[in-house]
């Protein structure tokens, strides 16, 4: 649905702004709850949502993208660290929360406080666990115990123990009476890239390890590996919960072969909930032969008007679209022309008549019936979508629409 800049936002301040719709974050969960468990369904549990909201929530602010999952039925949160859990809490978020990365020595006494639950990466981080909540258990239940979730590392080589340490893991867990295993995960590297069979090997390898541990006698607790593509595209990943990320926002992987992507928007639409929008500053005419922003990069073939834009690199609009990037102004396409700095960008709108101080400039969003979103910018420079959220600045005000 294409929209128009939103003129009446106020605020005191440079006039670069960021408008996130928490009506479409809401519309794109219960979208991707319908696709998991499509009404009527028969024969087998609800599979659980875990929202990944890590990094500021792509960009979109944390705690008020939380709020808006939770009200339309998320089940879990994900996040990277325990400062990332500690602001959902004190958001008010209730929900369980998990630490996908793991943690570090030092956050397990903030875990056990927070009721976060970490991941658990190398059966030495059992150690640490185990007296962090032997001392807040102290002259509880005994059978109280503190959950967390196994990483297993089917094939991605970053985190996670290797299946062959499932059973030194289980050895380790016996010596740690406050603890209990409640879940049990691994992430695919590459489940959007359907000319490869590594996603089938990694599941593969993933349920052996899950068997194994169920052979010690141990019960994995909730079970989940898909992340957005799989979420998606490969419903044979589902298992009992799924994390899906960019697809909260409105964001599609770009799938291997391409017309997988079509494939997927089809199966699952959803809608980007983030604009990014400036206004003009400043316009200038510049003549034949006159250079523009640093070490004139665009040079004037003709007499141009170009329009200053309070927005740089600090706050998203990314460098490496010196002149090559576009923006919408009053309906219409306009390039950007020379280097983007970091608080200041220049576009050339000699062909869009009318166009004076003050006028609002769209980076990503809709100007009437002219789109381009994060994705369409992503593609152009090869990147993924979350890369580009997450560069939308700190010092950027987000205004959020109900």
């Amino acid at each position: 649905m294409a929209r128009s800049p939103n003129a009446q936002v106020n605020f005191a301040g440079r006039p670069v702004w960021a408008e996130i719709r928490l009506d479409i974050l809401r519309k794109n969960l219960r979208a991707i709850a319908r696709h998991l468990n499509p009404p009527g369904k028969r024969g087998r549990k609800r599979v659980k949502i875990l929202a990944v909201v890590k990094g500021n929530g792509y960009g979109h602010g944390i705690a008020p993208v939380a709020r808006a999952f939770a009200a339309a039925g998320a089940d879990w949160f994900g996040v990277t660290c325990s400062s990332e859990g500690m602001e959902l809490r004190e958001a008010g978020i209730r929900q369980p929360i998990l630490l996908l990365t793991g943690f570090w020595a030092g956050e397990e006494k903030r875990l056990v406080e927070y009721k976060l639950t970490p991941a658990v990466t190398r059966s030495d981080q059992l150690a640490l666990l185990e007296r962090a909540a032997a001392r807040a258990l102290r002259g509880r239940n005994r059978a109280a115990r503190f959950g967390f979730h196994l990483k297993i590392d089917s094939g991605m080589n970053r985190l996670g123990i290797s299946p062959a340490d499932v059973e030194p893991f289980a050895r380790a867990l016996v010596a740690c009476p406050h603890l209990q295993l409640t879940g049990a995960f691994t992430h695919f590297a590459s489940s959007e890239d359907f000319t490869s069979q590594q996603t089938e090997r990694q599941a593969s390898v993933f349920g052996q390890a899950i068997a194994k541990l169920r052979e010690l006698g141990l019960d994995p607790g909730i079970v989940h590996m898909a992340n957005s593509a799989g979420v998606v595209s490969r419903p044979e990943t589902w298992a009992d919960m799924v994390r899906p990320g960019a697809i909260l926002y409105g964001y599609h992987q770009f799938y291997n072969p391409p017309e997988r992507r079509t494939e997927a928007v089809a199966a699952l639409p959803l809608e980007p909930a983030l604009s990014l929008r400036a206004r003009v500053v400043a316009l200038r005419d510049v003549a034949p032969g006159e250079g523009v922003g640093y070490n004139a990069r665009f040079v004037a073939e003709r007499p141009a008007r170009i329009a200053i834009l309070a927005a740089g690199y600090a706050d998203g609009l990314r460098r490496d679209l010196i002149n090559r990037g576009r923006i919408i102004l009053r309906g219409r396409l306009a390039p950007l022309v020379g280097t983007v700095s970091m608080d200041l960008a220049a576009a050339d709108v000699t062909e869009i008549e009318e166009v004076s101080l003050g006028d609002v400039a769209t980076i990503y969003g809709a100007d009437g019936s002219v789109t381009q979103y994060v994705s369409d910018v992503a593609r152009q420079l090869s990147t993924v979508s979350s890369d580009l959220l997450c560069a939308i600045g700190k010092r950027v005000p987000r205004f959020y629409l109900k």
